[in-house]
């Protein structure tokens, strides 16, 4: 599941995108660093799109989404969720 937040949504509109531009060029990250991904989770990051500094970050819930998931590896217990929003709206 992808969740663009209200700030990236008028960006879009604003210059007449798809979403499905800007999940794909969170797909094709690959700028992890030991500064930006201490972890080696790959779960978020940063990147410049359209002028503007924006985030994304994976959230790994239980089935319902209600809350985290006790073991994010086991797809079968897990939902995925991907945000992206504006560097501004965090």
């Amino acid at each position: 599941m992808r969740f663009l937040t209200a700030g990236i949504i008028e960006l879009l509109k604003r210059n007449s995108v798809d979403g499905d531009e800007i999940v794909r060029t969170v797909s094709e990250f690959n700028v992890f660093t030991e500064d930006n991904d201490p972890h080696g989770e790959h779960d978020c990051g940063t990147f410049e799109y359209l002028g503007e500094t924006c985030f994304w970050k994976i959230d790994a819930y239980d089935y319902d989404y209600s809350m985290g998931s006790d073991d994010p590896t086991d797809l079968s217990r897990t939902k995925r969720v991907l945000t992206v929003m504006l560097a501004e709206e965090w």
